[in-house]
């Protein structure tokens, strides 16, 4: 299960993140330029920091100026940034990464610029600040900065990583991953080998250079052209690892960073997955209790127990994996257990979106309607009306299966292990066990590895858990903000994922007063 951050919509399911179906490696990296050793399951190294005074082969890249230009969004400004594919070997080729800003209005004095990220990996930054940041962070936080994004590279604008026809996507996430025997187990390997064969085939110089240490490298490249002696930003799920792997990279050039659903760098991808695993359980558990208060609950009412909720979910499940169900798709589509797993996880991100998903589950059970489900699952892998798919699946892979090795190895891997992802999610786990293993056939081996980052030297820094978070635990931001030497732990007790800009004003004030005056939350604040 990848994770990532869009912004608030319409749509509920427009902000639903991440893919059940390609591999659940999450996050953590080391890759040129960058110094740690990991362990088998608990990191004991942490990231060490680049040297402080620029190479002279980089030189040119920090010395270079954007020619800012119109970009078909009022009010807004894109230019093009280069930077080294291969910061080991600078002379080898360029990347052009594709940046956007939305200059400050407000008559006191600028804070310079602050870039946003909503993770992913995969998500596009410049499309989060165009439709959500550029326009819907609060008042005081844009009249004092300059709002600014960059696509990282393999991703949207910038140099975008391919891999798959959108009919070929349409194959891929209808995949069965929970496979009754060796000859779905066959196929599903089939897919997984596919769709990294379509990646290698694509993108094949890029496909090695799109670690998060590099994407962080690029970032002090933007700070430095963009004028900013430290780097403020504001980075969500995935974000949040791009940000704090700055911070390891060049603590002395950390400003102000906001770090919101944070991840935890210091786990394997086994651990990352069971532990991810747990929390989409978290999450359905909260939506259980939610749905049988309602008299339209599908699965069950007053007096059901979560418990029955779930094995009511799974017995449905089972039954659209044996008989797949029609859903009025132009391009004849049916929702099965893939599809319609993908549809309901979509719906765990945000708590506003359950009220989509009882009607879609009741279309769904009651009417043998599986057009509900579909659209949350369209929604969820950024496919359009059309059949057509943006990068985000295709980057999301890329980073991840470059920045850890894989979770599993092998087929007889994930059975072995399927008791623990079961126990972890009765509802889930099978098939986010069996997601895990896309990363054993990639055609670029992991160039990162698990490890603490402590960014010693950097001021303070706020991590940002929500307690009921799906897709990224709590316990990350426990265990980050223990890792970082000047984070500062904020609480949203609460639902969904991530907290900034969600409705908590105890958040959004205590994240604005960092912003605007630099003053940091006392570690441990609470809010609801």
């Amino acid at each position: 299960m990848h994770i990532r951050r869009t912004p608030r919509q319409t749509n509920p399911v427009a902000r639903a993140l991440a893919t059940a179906l390609t591999t659940v490696v999450l996050v953590a990296a080391c890759s040129a330029g960058s110094s740690v050793t990991a362990t088998s399951d608990a990191a004991e190294a942490a990231l060490a920091p680049l040297p402080r005074t620029t190479p002279p082969a980089l030189a040119p890249y920090y010395g270079q100026k954007l020619a800012w230009r119109k970009c078909g969004v009022e009010g807004f400004q894109c230019a093009t940034l280069k930077a080294p594919r291969d910061y080991a070997d600078p002379g080898s080729g360029d990347v052009r990464l594709a940046v956007a800003r939305k200059q400050t209005t407000g008559k006191n004095k600028p804070l310079g610029s602050l870039l946003v990220n909503p993770g992913g990996p995969g998500g596009s930054a410049v499309d989060y600040l165009q439709r959500y940041a550029g326009i819907g962070y609060p008042a005081e936080v844009r009249a004092r900065y300059d709002m600014v994004a960059m696509d990282p590279r393999g991703v949207a604008r910038s140099e975008p990583v391919e891999c798959l026809s959108g009919r070929q996507m349409d194959a891929y996430t209808q995949a069965d991953v929970t496979p009754d025997d060796v000859a779905e187990t066959d196929v599903l390997v089939g897919q997984f080998k596919k769709f990294a064969e379509g990646c290698g085939a694509h993108s094949p110089k890029l496909l090695r250079h799109v670690s998060t240490v590099e994407a962080a490298r690029d970032m002090d490249i933007l700070r430095a052209v963009l004028g900013d002696r430290q780097l403020n930003y504001v980075g969500a799920s995935y974000g949040t690892f791009l940000g704090a792997t700055y911070a390891g990279l060049f603590p002395q050039r950390a400003g102000r960073l906001v770090l919101d659903g944070a991840m935890d760098p210091s786990l394997s991808a086994r651990r990352l997955n069971l532990q991810q695993t747990a929390g989409f359980e978290t999450a359905f558990q909260a939506f259980a209790k939610e749905c049988v208060r309602q008299t339209d609950c599908p699965l069950g009412g007053k007096g059901t127990t979560t418990a029955q909720v779930g094995d009511r979910l799974k017995a449905f499940f089972h039954q659209l994996d044996e008989h797949p169900i029609p859903a009025g798709d132009a391009d004849g589509r049916t929702v099965g257990e893939a599809l319609a797993t993908t549809g309901v996880i979509a719906a765990m991100y945000d708590e506003t979106a359950w009220t989509q998903l009882r009607e879609a589950l009741t279309s769904a059970m009651k009417k043998r309607d599986g057009g509900g489900l579909l659209a949350l699952a369209d929604s969820y892998y950024e496919r359009d009306e059309d059949g057509r798919y943006t990068n985000l699946m295709f980057a999301n892979a890329a980073v991840n299966c470059l920045d850890l090795p894989p979770a599993f190895d092998t087929p007889e891997q994930v059975e072995k292990d399927l008791p623990a992802f079961e126990k972890a999610s009765p509802v889930f786990g099978r098939g986010l066990a069996w997601a895990a293993l896309s990363c054993a056939y990639w055609p670029v081996r992991a160039t990162g590895g698990q490890h603490r980052i402590e960014a010693r030297g950097a001021g303070p820094i706020v991590v940002v858990g929500t307690t009921r978070d799906p897709a990224t635990p709590y316990s990350w931001a426990e265990s980050l903000s223990r890792q970082l030497s000047s984070a500062r732990l904020l609480t949203y007790a609460g639902d969904g994922h991530t907290a900034y800009g969600r409705g908590s004003t105890c958040i959004d004030s205590t994240i604005n007063a960092y912003l605007l005056k630099g003053t940091p939350p006392t570690n441990g604040k609470r809010c609801s």
